[in-house]
């Protein structure tokens, strides 16, 4: 084999280039990405809309406006429990403080790496810190605040004109084609739209219904806002391995300092375990499918790639861009192997690597079938 390098040199400075790009723009191309992501979610219900007869503008109107309904009565429903949780907040704080000046206290006894110090010393040092850390973060959450809004609004605006100009914006992509694979591309970017749209929903319903379950659980075992826990740990699911482990982990350590019983933390890592085996075993696979799934390496190394170039957003942008990008680089040829590395189609069995194969060929020999010419004995 050879190796090219002016090949090799052009796919490193245009991955150079467009992280620069991303960077760089962050502030203009973040809100336009959700903005898309959000129009996939809502495209069913606009085009349903405008099948009983209403405008474009109408539809898009009332389709945002039940999103943010949504929201809205997800977030009362939540602010109930934040608020239940609040209140012990305070009680846990002082919990965590004194096993943090236990755990010090004992280290500097029995090893000796720490000059000698107090519990009572160590406890006003601790309270002193999180005092000044918390003024710090305080100021820089209302200096951020402005962005924030700034970014919600946009991303609404730019939804609002992704669903009126939905079909301009197709035929403009679609025109930087030759005319002779526009169709393919029209295809192309009505698969993209369609698995962005089954993705999300996927992930959607997924979050759903390990919230539920997730809560229901720890309202079982007797657990502070199980609702609050139990969805946040269902969100935090999303990211493979890691996710589930973060998820679980807060409950247990609110369980753990809070409550005098070990049965009530063990008891939840116990469920957790259960909930993460139906979801890994029957959830996923059913409702996201292995076509549209990402193998775990690539999911989290593209919420790792996220959050360095964009932050919190990126992490939550880059997982569903990056199934988006399996679907465009499937229709290349050149690009299908970062397709197979990317998703799980590679890491699969040889019996069902055989049954693929088998049908990749069965459906190009009947794509091409009347270019090839037939020869018949005389």
């Amino acid at each position: 084999m050879n190796i090219s390098f002016q090949k090799l040199f052009y796919i490193v400075a245009s991955v150079i280039g467009m992280f620069a790009i991303l960077i760089l723009a962050g502030e203009v191309l973040i809100p336009i990405a959700f903005a898309f992501l959000v129009a996939f979610i809502l495209y069913p219900v606009a085009k349903k809309l405008e099948s009983w007869g209403t405008s474009e503008i109408v539809s898009a109107l009332l389709s945002i406006t039940g999103m943010f309904l949504i929201i809205g009565g997800a977030a009362y429903l939540f602010s109930t429990q934040i608020i239940q949780l609040s209140e012990n907040l305070s009680d846990f704080k002082e919990k965590i403080l004194n096993l943090f000046a236990d755990a010090t206290v004992f280290i500097n006894k029995d090893i000796g790496f720490f000059p000698h110090l107090e519990k009572d010393e160590l406890l006003e040092k601790f309270k002193s810190w999180i005092t000044e850390s918390s003024g710090a973060l305080l100021s820089q959450t209302f200096s951020s605040t402005a962005n924030i809004v700034f970014g919600i609004l946009s991303a609404i605006i730019y939804t609002f004109l992704i669903l009126i100009y939905k079909k301009g914006i197709v035929r403009a992509m679609i025109s930087f084609y030759a005319p002779e694979n526009r169709d393919r591309a029209r295809k192309m970017f009505k698969n993209v739209q369609q698995v962005g749209q089954q993705y999300l929903f996927g992930m959607i319903i997924i979050v759903l219904i390990l919230g539920f379950m997730n809560s229901l659980g720890l309202w079982i075992i007797g657990i502070d806002s199980p609702f609050l826990f139990g969805f946040l740990a269902a969100v935090l699911a999303i990211i493979p391995y890691v996710g589930t482990f973060l998820g679980s982990s807060i409950p247990i350590l609110y369980a753990l300092i809070s409550y005098d019983s070990i049965w009530m933390p063990i008891s939840i890592a116990i469920y957790f375990w259960f909930v993460q085996f139906i979801e890994g075993n029957f959830l996923t696979p059913k409702i996201v499918g292995g076509n549209l799934k990402l193998n775990a390496f690539s999911s989290i190394l593209s919420i790792i790639i996220g959050a360095s170039v964009w932050g919190i957003a990126g992490m939550i942008l880059f997982l569903p861009l990056t199934a988006m990008l399996k679907v465009v680089c499937d229709e290349y040829t050149e690009l299908q192997p970062f397709s197979m590395l990317i998703g799980e189609q590679n890491y699969e069995t040889k019996d069902e690597d055989d049954k693929h194969i088998g049908k990749w060929i069965k459906k190009r020999r009947h794509r091409y079938s009347k270019y090839i010419p037939t020869f018949r004995k005389k």
